[in-house]
């Protein structure tokens, strides 16, 4: 048996060898320019030759070699591309050469590894090839994403892919999995942050524009206008008609004097009184439909969503309601309502919902779900996760419907469970 074989087999070892290459790129990730170590990068992982650090090879070659890499190196090299991103994730200027790393793995896909004599070169540039092939590599591609996009992607011809970066409440669940380590779940959420940030800063700064634009007009032409007050971007993919709709819809009045919130509340009271589980389900189900369009819900959808509370734990029917009824409730709605999971990824509901209630009718259907119930709101967003999934790959025309529906809950999220101040709408 390869001595290599030996030694790097032992877990010790293994992480000793490891940690050689994490200590080597973490001192050159603070002397180097991301030009050079992606660069550094290509030559150590995808040529696999002409690296001068002969340590460092050493340390590649046992692990390549050892007993388990086809399930150890995809963490390894994982891990020495996030060594990388964290450098360059919180300098902007360095940002761009975030997609560029990833790039590099894209020339090895479809290789099979490639053809060559000597038998370490082989190994590595198969595990490579393997490693793009891996839950691993899809979330880091991902993450290179929000830092490769433009806010407003030119054309409909771009696949959903590309649009990763404009929802940050996606994040988690398409960039982390239950491998991810702690580093790169910290890693996530922070760009997470920065993103969602970014995006409650430049939507408050569009509210701002359009009321005082609107103000303004009352008074003065709509020249004057334009010199007095400073445009600013729409910040969605929707249209501004759209936009203006959503706010109002999600952060105003719905029902007399009622906004969303004001109706969570109302229900989360009243529901505190009731004496079992299926009085609190049919005061949830008068909640909800009357977000429903009328003659749509009395053609289809009330029949379908009152039969869906009365089939859920029916057995608990004459129960106290409690905490773990109502979240089971609420997540057995969205199942209903979005998508049953990545396994059954069946949406017909949803897409219904969309064509014949409208999308800013139906993500305040479901906002009114998340409101009264926020234990559920991660859950609801690994719904919509799993949708994109399913349609990352198709071009934002042929799925204008979940474009559409992803934009308008980013809004409706933002509104009303981030930090943005948008009370001058009210």
């Amino acid at each position: 048996m390869n001595r290599d074989m030996i030694t790097a087999g032992n877990p010790s070892n293994r992480i000793a060898q490891e940690q050689v290459i994490y200590d080597h790129l973490l001192a050159c990730v603070q002397a180097e320019t991301p030009e050079q170590l992606v660069d550094r990068f290509r030559k150590l992982f995808i040529q696999g030759l002409g690296y001068e650090n002969k340590d460092v090879v050493a340390a590649l070659n046992q692990l390549t070699a050892a007993k388990g890499a086809e399930e150890d190196f995809k963490f390894v090299i994982n891990r020495c591309c996030h060594i990388l991103i964290n450098q360059w994730r919180t300098h902007p200027q360095h940002q761009s050469s975030i997609p560029d790393l990833v790039a590099l793995f894209e020339r090895t896909r479809g290789s099979g590894g490639g053809f060559t004599h000597m038998r370490s070169l082989r190994r590595l540039r198969s595990l490579v090839h393997d490693f793009t092939e891996t839950e691993q590599y899809v979330t880091l591609s991902r993450l290179a994403e929000v830092f490769s996009a433009p806010s407003h992607p030119a054309g409909d011809q771009v696949p959903l892919k590309q649009l990763i970066h404009r929802y940050p409440y996606l994040y988690s669940h398409c960039m982390l999995s239950d491998q991810s380590s702690l580093e790169q779940q910290d890693t996530v959420r922070q760009v997470q942050t920065q993103m969602q940030q970014k995006f409650e800063q430049n939507l408050s700064q569009y509210v701002t524009y359009r009321v005082r634009q609107s103000q303004i007009l009352r008074v003065a032409s709509p020249e004057k206008a334009k010199r007095l007050v400073k445009p600013q971007e729409n910040p969605t993919l929707l249209s501004d008609r759209e936009l203006v709709g959503a706010l109002k819809h999600y952060v105003g009045k719905v029902e007399g004097s009622y906004t969303h919130r004001d109706l969570a509340q109302s229900f989360i009271t009243h529901t505190h009184q009731v004496r079992t589980f299926k009085d609190y389900k049919d005061s949830l189900y008068e909640y909800l439909s009357t977000s429903v369009d009328s003659s749509y819900g009395q053609r289809k959808f009330n029949n379908q969503l009152y039969n869906q509370l009365s089939n859920t734990l029916s057995d608990s029917d004459d129960q106290k309601p409690s905490d773990f009824l109502a979240i089971r409730t609420c997540s057995q709605l969205l199942n209903f309502m979005v998508v049953q999971g990545q396994k059954n990824p069946q949406h017909y509901t949803f897409i219904d919902l969309l064509s014949n209630n409208g999308p800013t009718a139906t993500i305040g259907l479901l906002l009114k779900i998340v409101l009264i119930c926020r234990k559920v709101k991660p859950y609801l967003e690994k719904r919509l996760a799993i949708l994109y999934n399913h349609y990352e790959s198709s071009t934002k025309s042929t799925v204008s419907w979940l474009v559409h529906a992803l934009e308008h809950m980013n809004v409706a999220l933002s509104t009303n469970f981030g930090k943005v101040d948008l009370s001058i709408l009210r």
